[in-house]
Order: C-alpha cells, then sequence, then structure tokens
C-alpha cells in the first residue's frame, strides 16, 4: 500500500480552504491534515508534537502573522518543513524571497486547481515545483531577461525601501521642495530627483499623492 502524503492548508479565506482541500480530495494518495486561518494558528498548530504534514500549503497575506513571518521562524528555528505558498501574488521578487526562506514550491492562485496535487507530490519527494507562469519568470530572470512586474503586498514594497529613501519620502510627503530636500539631507539637487524616482517605481505609483499615501500609512509622517 502507497504511503499517503499528509497535506496542511493555511489560508485566511475558508471558501478558498474548502475549494483547495475538495481539488486535493480527488487524489487517493493525498490527506489533508486540518486546516489554519492564520500564520500564528500554523505556527501552533506544528507545534504540537501530535501534528504532522508532509507539505504545508502557505498564503502569504494572512493576519496575526503572514506567510514571510511563518517561513522566517521554520527558517531560524531550522524546521525543516516542506513548503508549497500558494498566493495570488506573482512578481519574482517576492518568489525569491520565499525560496531564501526554504518555500519549495510557488503557485500562483489562478493555477490553483490545475497544479495543486503536481505541486503536493513533486515537493513531497524532495523537488520544487512552480506553476507554468511562475516558472516562466523565474526563467526569464535566471537568464538575465527583463521579467514581467507582477504584483506584490504594498508591506513587501515598502520593507523593500532603504532608510535613505524613506527619509526622502517623508520629507517629499511634507512638501519640500527638491531644493529643501537636497539641503536637508546635504545631498545634490540631482540626487533628490534619482531618489524621488526611484521610490515612484519601487512603490508602483504615479505622482507624489501616491507616494504620501504611503507615508501616511506606514506613519513616517
Amino acid at each position: 500500500m502507497r504511503k499517503k502524503i499528509y497535506v496542511h492548508v493555511a489560508d485566511d479565506h475558508k471558501i478558498l480552504i474548502e475549494g483547495i482541500i475538495a481539488v486535493i480530495n480527488t487524489d487517493e494518495d493525498i490527506e489533508i491534515r486540518d486546516f489554519s486561518l492564520t500564520g500564528q494558528e500554523v505556527l501552533d498548530w506544528f507545534s504540537k508534537e501530535e501534528n504532522y504534514a508532509d507539505v504545508l500549503i502557505l498564503d502569504i497575506t494572512m493576519p496575526v502573522l503572514d506567510g514571510f513571518e511563518v517561513l522566517k521562524y521554520f527558517y531560524d528555528q531550522r524546521i525543516n518543513q516542506k513548503v508549497i505558498v500558494l498566493s495570488s501574488y506573482d512578481d519574482v521578487k517576492i518568489v525569491q524571497e520565499v525560496l531564501k526562506l526554504g518555500a519549495s514550491g510557488y503557485i500562483s492562485k489562478n493555477n490553483a486547481g490545475e497544479h495543486i496535487v503536481k505541486a503536493i507530490k513533486a515537493v513531497a519527494k524532495g523537488e520544487q515545483y512552480f506553476s507554468n507562469d511562475i516558472q516562466e519568470e523565474l526563467l526569464k530572470s535566471i537568464s538575465g531577461q527583463r521579467v514581467r512586474k507582477g504584483d506584490m503586498p504594498e508591506d513587501f514594497l515598502f520593507e523593500s525601501l532603504t532608510e535613505r529613501e524613506k527619509e526622502v519620502l517623508r520629507l517629499v510627503t511634507k512638501e519640500l521642495s527638491t531644493s529643501e530636500i537636497a539641503d536637508k539631507m546635504h545631498i545634490s539637487h540631482h540626487t533628490v530627483e534619482s531618489y524621488r524616482k526611484k521610490l515612484l517605481k519601487k512603490l508602483n505609483v504615479k505622482n507624489s499623492v501616491g507616494l504620501a499615501m504611503y507615508a501616511v500609512k506606514y506613519k513616517l509622517v
């Protein structure tokens, strides 16, 4: 008799969990071992000695602790848990980040039905697995080609800023002119403009209003 693959599912949307479980239940080699609605619930479930899953299906954006924090906990504690990230975010930078933190696979939610069973079986055997759209962007990145700018969480965008960039963002939001920012930070007019362009590109906004919304949200002003 073939050994079952035990799977735990973590997502903050119960309806999506039910959909994933319905797909997984079509394969007799895989068995669901409970689900979690927050990142903290994931860690609490795995902390109990009687709980075990060969593969964790993990969403990125969850309350209390998000998917990044769950992966970071496993990584820091050197817990060798096989994880497939299932996310609506498809930017290659997000994929690269979760791979650094030890994830074994990444599937975009748009392609979950087609790939989830194959992904579980591959990762359970120690392989990596990506849905077609993700794999294509990863290959482009590795080969030095230009990759498509995909969706990513706002928190991830903000955390990618350097302290210097955050300071420029704060001063821009206070409606200081380029010259005033240059004087305050002891940098050139050209450098300020360069920072401003980088901020617009990194945060994927079109103007100072978009920058201001970020600064307010993350309490820079």
